[in-house]
């Protein structure tokens, strides 16, 4: 809420600085921005931000829920001690984790992550089901359209030669008589 004297419509954000990285090899991650104000933590907890406090990075003044929510369920000092332990291109996915298990346990204060575990793994086992029937169906169904096939097929070449044997059965030519013949039919027996 300080004057900041700076009036300057060019003027960067009071908040945040940029380091130079002039002196820092090229295959290094860039360091976080350096935080004028205090970070949501800080200011949550009613302390002094220092240059080097553990929660500046991940824990922006522009975001003081998430900083509440982890606070809540594993304590501030505990937060610290986790970030302290882990190095330093892991502690953002580890805040993420906390916050997120801290969601899940005040969603859920017997089973927390755990019990959207289950959620979800109950949602996997009915959808497999699911899939399972719809794909005995699709193959019962791909049979009863083979054998229909197979059906239609043999009734259109049944057709087909009974209009093939149509016009000898018709023409009276293609009769056998004895004249066409020139012989005389003797019984087999006499």
């Amino acid at each position: 809420m300080g004057y900041s004297g700076n009036t300057s419509a060019n003027a960067s954000p009071p908040s945040v600085l940029s380091p130079t990285s002039s002196s820092s090899p090229p295959s290094s991650p860039p360091p976080p921005p350096v935080v004028l104000s205090p970070c949501a933590a800080c200011k949550i907890l009613r302390r002094r931000c220092v240059d080097k406090c553990v929660l500046a990075p991940y824990f922006p003044p522009t975001d003081p829920l998430k900083f509440t929510i982890a606070h809540r369920v594993f304590g501030a000092s505990n937060i610290i001690k986790m970030l302290q332990e882990l190095p330093e291109e892991q502690r953002a996915d580890a805040v993420n984790s906390m916050v997120y298990e801290a969601n899940a346990r005040l969603r859920d204060p017997v089973y927390g992550c755990a019990g959207a575990i289950c959620h979800l793994q109950k949602q996997i086992n009915e959808l497999q089901a699911e899939l399972a029937k719809a794909q005995a169906e699709i193959m019962n169904m791909q049979c009863q359209n083979s054998n229909l096939f197979e059906l239609i097929c043999k009734q259109m070449s049944a057709k087909n030669e009974d209009e093939n044997l149509q016009p000898f059965r018709d023409n009276p030519a293609f009769l056998l008589d004895e004249s066409v013949l020139g012989v005389a039919w003797e019984p087999l027996w006499a």
